[in-house]
């Protein structure tokens, strides 16, 4: 039987492959002359991220507070750059407490935002970094023309509490060329007020193969790569062996010979679809479907299922980076040898 003392659902992370995605990625960045800044919300697991800034990351992305101070607790993390528009008081008083420990980054999109990280920051020993977050055809967040993109990066660099950091974008998948042309727009009408523009940052791992077409990008930020999952897989970006993590889980019914239930439901598998059919790959078996969910349920079908009361099976999840924060722990593996667990550090955390 496949680890039979690993307690299922469990959420299985395979560190030959999750090094060797690290490894992969560092060596095409620096091939192309990029900076590389991991995003930790797909792992959350400080020693991965070290592990990334080992390989030769500069250091790492957070998408909230409270992530980046579970990520540097144990130190020998240096460098983090926060994506997300910071407001209110509690989160900034922790920004501020962050930013004597690190060398942080945000990132902002209005003034308002603006407003409040300078007021943190009023009296700071040294000034807070701040990018310009730009919307280049994904339509999250961001500025959507370069010339907002260099009004809000004039106001910036007029706020004495405040530093001009450089431009920030989530790009959209297959558009380099539009995505290269908006960021050099904005880099031009920066530079032609009299600022410089010290970092340009790009990223995303649907587009990871593609980042040298934006040439105009210092660094690239990029999270799932580290495990990669099904959505990856199904756009070409990797295959089945570069997918590190998977959920363990057993067959607790068949009660059809084209069906069979599993013990994974929404609660460690997630609802996300991601645009594809089914919630997951079962490795070894591509005939079957994961086809529905409940919580603690799931339901595969297949033409014949083939599967027996207490057997074990392999899913690829559709979208990795839900998964990490579903869990308290992961199993850490090397092949089909079990490691040990290790706490989930930077799951759950609201603000």
């Amino acid at each position: 039987m496949m680890f039979p003392d690993v307690q299922t659902p469990a959420v299985l992370v395979d560190l030959d492959i999750a090094e060797a995605n690290i490894d992969s990625y560092q060596a095409y960045c620096s091939e192309h002359g990029f900076a590389l800044r991991p995003h930790i919300k797909t792992h959350k697991l400080p020693f991965l991220a070290k592990r990334q800034i080992e390989a030769g990351a500069i250091g790492i992305t957070c998408q909230k507070v409270s992530e980046a101070e579970a990520m540097i607790a144990e130190g020998g993390i240096e460098d983090v750059l926060i994506t997300f528009n910071i407001l209110g008081t509690e989160k900034l008083g922790r920004l501020r407490t962050l930013a004597k420990k690190v060398r942080l980054s945000v990132v902002a999109d209005n003034t308002q935002t603006v407003d409040g990280l300078s007021e943190a920051f009023q009296d700071a020993v040294e000034p807070l970094n701040v990018l310009v977050e730009c919307d280049t055809g994904a339509r999250r967040c961001g500025v959507m023309r370069p010339e907002d993109a260099a009004m809000l990066a004039l106001y910036i660099s007029n706020k004495p509490s405040l530093s001009f950091g450089g431009l920030m974008t989530y790009p959209p998948v297959g558009q380099e060329a539009d995505v290269q042309d908006w960021l050099s727009s904005a880099k031009d009408l920066i530079e032609a007020a009299g600022h410089s523009v010290p970092v340009i940052s790009n990223g995303g791992s649907p587009g990871m193969w593609q980042a040298q077409k934006v040439p105009v990008a210092t660094e690239y930020r990029i999270g799932t790569y580290v495990y990669n999952d099904r959505s990856l897989q199904d756009r070409g970006v990797c295959d089945w062996d570069d997918c590190a993590l998977t959920v363990l889980a057993t067959v607790v019914s068949v009660p059809a010979s084209d069906r069979a239930v599993i013990d994974a439901g929404t609660k460690v598998l997630t609802s996300d679809l991601l645009g594809l059919k089914g919630h997951g790959h079962v490795l070894g078996r591509p005939d079957i479907t994961v086809d529905a969910l409940s919580e603690e349920h799931g339901v595969l079908r297949a033409d014949a299922i083939d599967l027996e009361v207490g057997d074990k099976i392999r899913i690829v999840p559709n979208h990795v980076c839900v998964v990490s924060n579903m869990v308290d722990e992961v199993q850490l593996i090397r092949g089909d040898k079990v490691l040990g667990t290790s706490p989930v550090s930077a799951r759950g955390k609201v603000l």
